[in-house]
Parts: structure tokens; C-alpha cells; sequence
């Protein structure tokens, strides 16, 4: 399995190719049977993202070219069974360098520590590539290869280098740098702060709250396509002053008709699904944004900050600006939790 992804250069913050030049970033993964394969899989997609977002900026051309790596290459096995294809050690030797290489860790790994090649082929890597970023267990592979990284307790967007020997290590905590936070910083070293939240923004898990489970309702096979398209309306908009008689009509039915049917399907009334869908809304702004209170309450059609402040003692026992503490206990600024989950 190869990641061989094009991609153009991002004109945000950070440092940029110069406009008009190809700057090809090496990127290995070292794996092994049994490796983790949602480690992997972490790392490529943040690559893979930058890469398509790097290319919607078309502004400079550059590549990210992520090859996947094993001590014989050919087929693996991860610990969940699932197989790759990866490329063979011995064909990346000598001076060959690597802008950043992760090493996985995973079930495998006793085995891995004694194959003597993959050793052989990690203590040269390390010295010949820029970054090295052992991934949870992958800090023992490194170890023995008498490379040792610090263990150093790093920010989202803080490196530690390795001065005397002229690369980056990136350790976190004992068990190695995390695989998403280490190929962000990545990127966020070669292509700014900006990129690399957005790359964070879209791979977090989104936001949950006490209401998205009733919103979701909407997305089951047992609810009618009528009720499921009238249901689709009015999550899509919430934001405005609507009236129920609308989505009646996306409906095709009468609305006395309409409100029979949506309860007895849905299990709510159009009204309070409409009351579920806007409160949903705005728990998610208030845990993953800094706006005003107000603010929110009007962009999610909930009036003004009074009136959302009443929706919520009234269905949550807080006010909004306790909601939102509650959200972000680890932080010390009002930033989003996103950016705080990845520092």
C-alpha cells in the first residue's frame, strides 16, 4: 500500500515553498506485522489532508510523499488482521533522507525489536532523516537502535530539536508521540499554524450533546422519506424564524397530517424537534467557539442571549456560559476544546 499524494502549497502562516518551485517532502512510516493500524492510518490522513487543502490554495506546488515501510516489504498484517503494502527497507539506504519518519507501534512489537534488519535500517534512518517521530510503543524500536528520544512534554504546536544531533525528536509522555499530533506538527512546521488546525478541525470527532441523539433520529430507516426530508429541513434551517406549516409542505402533507405523523414516527413534535435541533446547535458553539453568547443565540434562531439562557436552565440546569466552562476544564484561555485536545 502506497500514499504517493500531489499536492499544491498553502499561502497561510508558516514558512511556504517559494512560489513556482517543486518541493518534494519524504515522509516514511515504519511498520511491521502487527502494527497499529489506526496509528498508520492517522498519520496518512493528516498528510493526505494537507495535501488536498494545500492543492485548493494553488498558489505554490509541493508534495508530501508518504510511503508506507517494512524490514522485507510486500504484505503485512496489522493486530486487526487488516493487510498493507509496503515497500522494503533496504530499498531507502544510505543518504537517502526522509523529511519525517514515524515509527508505529502495535501487538508486533516483540517481534519486531528482534529483527535485527529493521534495527539495522532504523539506527541509519534516524541519523539521515529530519524528524523522527516514535508512535506509542514505536519509542522501544527506536531505543534499540541506541537512538534515544527525550521524553519531553510538548504543546500542539511546540518542537523539541535535537540540536546536537541535527534532526527533530518529537517524544510525549513514555509511550511516544501521539500519531496525530506528531504529523501535525509536521505540518504545522513546514506550512503554518493555520493549515494544521484546520487538518485538526477536520479529523476531531464532532461534538456531541445531550440532543444529538434525537436530531439523529432523522437518519433512521424506520422513519418515513417524507418525515425524514421534513426532518432534514428543519435541522438545515434552524438558524431562521420557520414555521411548522413549511415543513408540512417539504412533506407533501397537510399539516394537521404532518403533525400526527412527524410524533408518531419521530417521538418528539415538530416543534420541539426544531427546540432539540437549535439547542444542539448551539452547544456545539459554545464548546467549540469562542463567540458571545448573544451571538450564538442568534445564529442558531434562539433569539437573544436571555432567551437562550432561559432555554437552558430550563433543559440542561446551567446557563451557557457554565456549559461552555464545563466543556473546557483543561484549558486556561478561551480558545476551542479542538485546539486544547491536541495540546
Amino acid at each position: 500500500m502506497e500514499c504517493h499524494l500531489d499536492l499544491e502549497d498553502y499561502s497561510g502562516s508558516g514558512t511556504p515553498a517559494s512560489r513556482g518551485v517543486r518541493s518534494m517532502k519524504h515522509v516514511g512510516i515504519s511498520l511491521y506485522d502487527g502494527f497499529a493500524l489506526p496509528d498508520a492510518a492517522q498519520i496518512m490522513e493528516v498528510f493526505q489532508s494537507a495535501n488536498a487543502l494545500l492543492k485548493d490554495a494553488r498558489t505554490v506546488e509541493a508534495n508530501y510523499d508518504v510511503r508506507l515501510l517494512s524490514a522485507a516489504g510486500g504484505r503485512i498484517a496489522s493486530s486487526s488482521s487488516v493487510f498493507v503494502w509496503t515497500e522494503s527497507v533496504e530499498a531507502y539506504r544510505g543518504d537517502d533522507c526522509f523529511h519525517a519518519l514515524f515509527i508505529v507501534g502495535g501487538a508486533g512489537l516483540r517481534n519486531a525489536l528482534s529483527n535485527e534488519r529493521l534495527i539495522r535500517w532504523l539506527r541509519r534512518a534516524c541519523s539521515n532523516s529530519g524528524l523522527i517521530f516514535p508512535v506509542g510503543e514505536g519509542r522501544l524500536l527506536v531505543e534499540a537502535t541506541g537512538f534515544v528520544p527525550a521524553s519531553v512534554d510538548h504543546g500542539y504546536s511546540n518542537l523539541i530539536r535535537g540540536e546536537t544531533l541535527g534532526h527533530l525528536v518529537a517524544g510525549h509522555r513514555s509511550n511516544g508521540v501521539s500519531p496525530l499530533r506528531g504529523a501535525l506538527s509536521v505540518v504545522e512546521e513546514d506550512f503554518g499554524v493555520d493549515l494544521a488546525r484546520q487538518i485538526a478541525d477536520r479529523m476531531a470527532p464532532p461534538t456531541e450533546t445531550r440532543f444529538t441523539a434525537i436530531v439523529r433520529r432523522n437518519a433512521s430507516i424506520h422513519i418515513s422519506e417524507p418525515i425524514q426530508a421534513s426532518a432534514r429541513w428543519l435541522e438545515a434551517n434552524g438558524d431562521r424564524s420557520i414555521a411548522i406549516n413549511d415543513a408540512a409542505r417539504v412533506a407533501a402533507m397537510s399539516e394537521r397530517n404532518f403533525l400526527r405523523r412527524f410524533k408518531a414516527e419521530m417521538g418528539v413534535t415538530p416543534s420541539d424537534y426544531l427546540l432539540y435541533v437549535r439547542l444542539d446547535m448551539c452547544c456545539r458553539l459554545l464548546a467549540d467557539t469562542d463567540l458571545p453568547v448573544d451571538k450564538i443565540a442568534r445564529r442558531c434562531g434562539s433569539g437573544s442571549g436571555g432567551q437562550l439562557s432561559k432555554l437552558f436552565r430550563k433543559h440542561l440546569d446551567v446557563t451557557p456560559t457554565e456549559y461552555r466552562a464545563s466543556k473546557r476544564p483543561s484549558c486556561e484561555s478561551p480558545r476551542s476544546h479542538k485546539e486544547c485536545a491536541f495540546e
